[in-house]
């Protein structure tokens, strides 16, 4: 499909404008592309497994799945209630911090990087005021050469940061070309200076040692008409680069999250929840410093009884059409001694369309990095389709996903199909759709007292249908429903009650960059 370049410069940070929902902002981009084909749904069969990242965790996981916990009553007889709330911004990922350094001199130096896609993130700690003799700051990403390079620049006698490109070839020569330059009044303490590349977007950001994140610059049109830092092999030759007296230490690594959204459980085959040391695992969009295509896919472990201390222990990136995207919103499904993999091609979005990908592998996806060749899913559908969620119920591969209609205006709805053998990716047949629904996603397959349901969100409603096996509507859940259109993730606990784990529309950075940089996660719990 042909791809739009999105959005470009933003100067700094401007009085904030009320949050748009995805339907205002989809129509709005969908409208404004042109329409461009979408022909590959149906690929070529499923190539050899994928292989992992390179620094992939060679841990050996469990097979088995753990006893059945079934729900003590139905989902749709009971009532939830928010109990908990937390937004992660993360520009270095914790546990996937690549390079370091806690003595920085004033002379810029380079720390190589096996770098396995496009999302990375540099801090460095800034202290003021220690006489040091100079003023300048600096982080980022750089080439042995110098030929390639991207850099965050804080004068701070000046208060003023800059961001910078070096492409070597793209007709500047080695120069740098200066994206943006402002003003920046400074936290009067110590802070943290940050750059995220998300895709082939550039941000600075800056916090305080006791505060949050907040963008000052970003640029994505300008670094695109003269590099892709999604070719490998222009990412393979960077490394981290920082410098100037007044930063106290240094790190670089893959970049983490803006918010999360699009949870999914992971689960081995037969919808039973895959388990390690009591722990549950989801996987979420982690979202980037814009739209879509600067998001990407992490995997998440949480503990049932204390779900606000999440912790990510995968970054799963995709290659494909020769490049490194960040797809997302999908599933991993524990298969014997595999791991099937679907997620939305999302990583190249650009309003003309979308569609359902897949893999196998025998690697550990739920630990360290990895980076799947994929290919589209033959889906029963000439239409766009996201958010799958598979489950071989009473021996049968049973597939839920959105099915989208058109673009311009964005209109989407839940759909069902099954596997007709025991390939969960081949002939595969339509079971249903509910074409009432216009701005329905997040399907979800979840084990009931003594039934399968197929959730999802409604957007127009304000409200989480539930749907039975041939996809007939039979109820919804009672539960408060939040700005965006949040996925219902339902999780049955060890003591038979229900835990929903989603999202909202919250976005620390929509003033600066734009829709996409959302939500919190939001936790609900059964009232008594």
């Amino acid at each position: 499909m042909a791809r739009a370049q999105g959005a470009g410069l933003l100067t700094p940070a401007r009085p904030a404008a009320p949050a748009a929902g995805r339907r205002t902002v989809l129509v709005a981009l969908a409208a404004g592309l042109a329409a461009a084909a979408c022909d590959d749904r149906t690929g070529p069969d499923p190539g050899p497994a994928p292989t992992p990242g390179p620094r992939a965790a060679p841990s050996d996981p469990p097979t088995t799945a753990p006893a059945v916990v079934r729900p003590r009553r139905s989902l749709l007889e009971t009532t939830f209630a928010e109990t908990g709330r937390f937004h992660p911004v993360e520009v270095v990922a914790p546990g996937f911090v690549l390079a370091s350094a806690t003595r920085v001199g004033a002379a810029e130096e380079r720390h190589p990087a096996d770098l396995p896609a496009p999302f990375v993130g540099v801090e460095a700690e800034v202290e003021v005021g220690t006489g040091s003799g100079s003023s300048e700051v600096t982080v980022g990403l750089a080439s042995a050469d110098g030929r390639t390079a991207l850099r965050a620049r804080l004068d701070l006698d000046a208060g003023e940061v800059s961001l910078e490109l070096v492409a070597g070839g793209s007709g500047s020569g080695d120069r740098p070309v200066v994206l943006g330059r402002s003003g920046v009044r400074l936290p009067d303490g110590p802070f943290t200076l940050g750059l995220a590349l998300c895709e082939n977007r550039a941000t600075v950001l800056v916090r305080p040692r006791r505060g949050a994140w907040r963008a000052l610059l970003t640029a994505r049109d300008e670094i695109a008409a003269r590099i892709d830092f999604r070719v490998p092999a222009t990412l393979a030759g960077l490394g981290f680069v920082w410098g100037g007296r007044a930063v106290r230490s240094a790190r670089g690594g893959l970049f983490g999250m803006t918010g999360l959204r699009d949870p999914h459980l992971v689960q081995h085959a037969d919808g039973t929840p895959y388990t390690e040391g009591g722990r549950v695992f989801l996987t979420w969009t982690c979202a980037g410093t814009g739209f879509f295509q600067q998001a990407h896919w992490g995997v998440f472990a949480l503990d049932p009884e204390n779900p606000v201390a999440m912790e990510q222990v995968a970054q799963i990136y995709v290659r494909r059409d020769g490049l490194l995207l960040g797809d997302h919103a999908g599933q991993l499904v524990r298969d014997g001694e595999r791991w099937l993999v679907a997620s939305s091609s999302w990583g190249d979005f650009d309003g003309s369309g979308v569609h359902v990908r897949h893999a196998m592998s025998t690697a550990d996806v739920l630990h360290g990095v990895h980076v799947l060749e994929t290919e589209p899913l033959a889906l029963p559908t000439d239409l766009d389709a996201w958010d799958p969620s598979l489950t071989r119920i009473d021996g049968t591969w049973t597939w839920a996903y959105v099915a989208s209609p058109s673009q311009s205006p964005f209109d989407f709805h839940p759909a069902l199909a099954r596997a007709d053998g025991a390939d969960p990716f081949r002939r595969l047949r339509a079971v249903g759709a509910d074409r009432t629904r216009h701005q329905t996603e997040g399907t979800l397959l979840v084990r009931d007292t003594d039934r399968w349901l197929v959730l999802a969100s409604d957007g127009d409603a304000r409200q989480y249908p539930a749907y039975d096996l041939s996809l007939r509507r039979v109820g919804r859940i009672d539960a408060p429903y939040g700005t965006n259109i949040p996925h219902p993730q339902a999780i049955v606990r060890a003591d038979g009650t229900w835990l929903i784990v989603t999202f909202d529309g919250t976005d620390r950075f929509a003033d600066t960059l734009g829709y996409g940089g959302h939500g919190d996660v939001v936790v609900l719990t059964e009232r008594p």
